[in-house]
């Protein structure tokens, strides 16, 4: 028997039911409904990429972004259980290179260690294999494939608004997140577009359902694939005689201490107010 077939609670023998020896009766096991919605899954992308494997909340990149955002993806993957059970998601979205992909990716590793089926795309790949169930030798239906994407515990989409539209890929998107919305199914979203830009791509039937499935919250920050081309230190020209007694800029220009950069207050407000206990959502 393969290690995808073996009872994630250690309770039965991997077919979802309980056998009573003496009564010659069955009951399901507390696994059934995972190990189904597994074997339904089979076929969809569900392996983290090599490059966001083992990644921890206790070092690099996670721990290079915001604290509050962090803190609230912890707390979703402590009720990662209760989360999925429920069908609430998470909804990331700030600027190219703030770590949207990687929380989302560290989420979505627990749950394939929590023994939950999950199934990962970048949106523009998810429509590519959606197009293939339209050929004449497709190996399997659109229908097929919906149900599957529509049965996994956790569907995350990356990359949200990354695409070109066209009706075709608003019809599709629409039919995959109302499938899961009336199933009560999590979906895990990342994108580079606020509320308003993300619904004149992707449409505001589809936003506003995936506003009530999911918890969402603003990745802000700087782009942490960019590098630092200065120059170092010992290759740095010396400055001018008349400029040696200068104060360095950083000094010249440094505002009080109370007038030191800090979010806008509304956000401010809300992060602050983030309980560690549970996910909250955030109305921007």
């Amino acid at each position: 028997m393969s290690p995808a077939e073996q009872c994630p609670l250690g309770r039965c023998d991997g077919s979802g039911l309980l056998i009573d020896e003496q009564t010659q009766t069955a009951r399901p096991c507390g696994c059934h409904d995972q190990l189904v919605a597994r074997r339904r899954a089979r076929g969809l992308r569900s392996v983290i990429p090599r490059r966001y494997r083992g990644l921890s909340f206790e070092r690099p990149p996670i721990t290079t972004i915001r604290p509050q955002i962090v803190a609230a993806v912890r707390s979703y993957v402590r009720g990662l259980d209760d989360a999925l059970s429920e069908g609430r998601g998470l909804w990331l979205f700030g600027p190219v290179g703030t770590g949207k992909t990687s929380l989302a990716m560290l989420v979505s590793e627990a749950a394939l260690a929590a023994g939950h089926s999950v199934a990962v795309y970048s949106l523009p790949r998810l429509l590519a294999e959606i197009r293939t169930t339209f050929d004449e030798d497709a190996a399997s239906s659109y229908t097929g494939l919906l149900d599957r994407l529509t049965s996994v515990d956790l569907l995350h989409i990356d990359d949200v608004g990354a695409e070109k539209t066209s009706p075709w890929v608003l019809e599709q998107l629409y039919a995959l997140i109302n499938s899961r919305y009336e199933e009560q199914r999590a979906v895990m979203i990342t994108t580079n577009l606020d509320r308003d830009e993300l619904a004149e791509q992707i449409g505001e039937r589809t936003v506003s359902r995936l506003e009530e499935m999911c918890t969402i919250l603003p990745v802000g920050g700087v782009d942490l694939r960019r590098q630092d081309f200065a120059p170092p230190a010992s290759e740095a020209s010396a400055p001018p005689a008349s400029e040696a007694s200068a104060p360095p800029a950083s000094e010249a220009f440094a505002p009080p201490a109370s007038e030191a950069f800090a979010p806008a207050g509304s956000l401010a407000a809300e992060l602050g107010a983030l309980a560690d206990d549970a996910p909250q959502r955030w109305e921007l």
